[in-house]
């Protein structure tokens, strides 16, 4: 992992841990594996544990980790750096995405309820109308009751963010051809096809995977489905949103956008959203940060813990489920 990673992942509480369950060789830490002194170390290593900015674990390098037998990942997606040649020696993969997905979707349950109230878009108008505040009733009916939420993927963010919508006084549509009229239902929310869910939400959060099959999933055609005044939310991935189309509609006033990804990201410095009344930008931090990236490392090392006594992984990673994974 790189030295951010680890700096930000591994506090003493966490080293503490680690020391008493494995032994620690010279360096603990690297960025890399291709010099000779980690080479020589991965010789010895039967564990990884890898975080951000692992590099790719290619056929040569895995030649130089004869005694590998497990890989616990500190953070989300594998897809970086997971080769063919990790599934053909037979390593163990576990992900810590359980984990990144409890602040994602915590984020995402307040940009639902802020779109509710238009909260990110009347903060913008403030600047604009310091002596007078009825330029609220502007933006229409500022609520949350009896809205209709769209939750287009249920995947970990996406229950998640149906099981804590279900407090709420609002009806939840969810959209995803992999899930189960039953399961759904359980979170509290109703299956419904993408059509469906585009033609009655009020909000639509995104919640799927970057994969061939999700780029541009929702596009020119998908948002005209949704009702004038809706608001978009994306907190998946920039590229399941078709960035040209959200422009369009966000500038001619028809929809909102409370955007945390974006494709590309950043958007170029002459996007029309930056300066938009209508739209709300962060820089990717719905996700794990700071003390939240502890909860994955720890997670990480739950998993350390299970194999070393011989119980099966709680989150493992395999062949089969990787090509659709986030």
């Amino acid at each position: 992992m790189d030295s951010a990673s680890f700096g930000v992942q591994f506090h003493d509480e966490q080293l503490r841990r680690l020391r008493g369950l494995a032994e620690l060789g010279e360096p603990v830490m690297t960025e890399e594996l291709d010099t000779p002194a980690v080479r020589r170390r991965l010789r010895e290593v039967e564990v990884l544990l890898t975080s951000w900015g692992c590099p790719e674990l290619t056929a040569e390098r895995l030649a130089d980790a004869p005694r590998l037998r497990a890989i616990f990942h500190c953070a989300g997606s594998v897809r970086f750096f997971v080769t063919d040649e990790v599934w053909r020696r037979g390593i163990l993969v576990t992900t810590a995405a359980d984990e990144n997905a409890i602040p994602v979707a915590e984020f995402t349950l307040a940009a639902v309820i802020f779109a509710g109230k238009k909260a990110p878009f009347l903060a913008q108008d403030a600047r604009r109308h310091r002596d007078d505040w009825s330029y609220a009733t502007r933006r229409g009916e500022l609520s949350n009751r009896r809205r209709t939420i769209g939750v287009v993927g249920f995947s970990r963010v996406g229950r998640r963010v149906v099981e804590r919508l279900r407090d709420l006084e609002m009806d939840v549509l969810v959209a995803d051809p992999y899930a189960g009229r039953d399961e759904v239902r359980a979170a509290g929310g109703e299956l419904v096809p993408l059509t469906d869910l585009l033609s009655r939400c009020d909000v639509l959060t995104l919640h799927v995977p970057a994969l061939p099959a999700t780029r541009h999933l929702i596009g020119a055609a998908e948002l005209a489905l949704l009702r004038d005044g809706a608001t978009v939310i994306n907190t998946a991935r920039g590229a399941v949103l078709d960035t040209a189309a959200l422009e369009r509609e966000c500038v001619a006033g028809r929809l909102d956008a409370i955007l945390d990804v974006t494709e590309p990201e950043p958007l170029p410095a002459g996007s029309p959203l930056y300066d938009l009344p209508n739209v709300m930008i962060t820089p990717h931090i719905a996700g794990s940060l700071g003390s939240e990236t502890r909860r994955m490392s720890e997670s990480a090392l739950d998993e350390l813990e299970r194999h070393l006594s011989g119980r099966p992984p709680r989150a493992a990673v395999t062949a089969d489920e990787f090509p659709v994974s986030a």
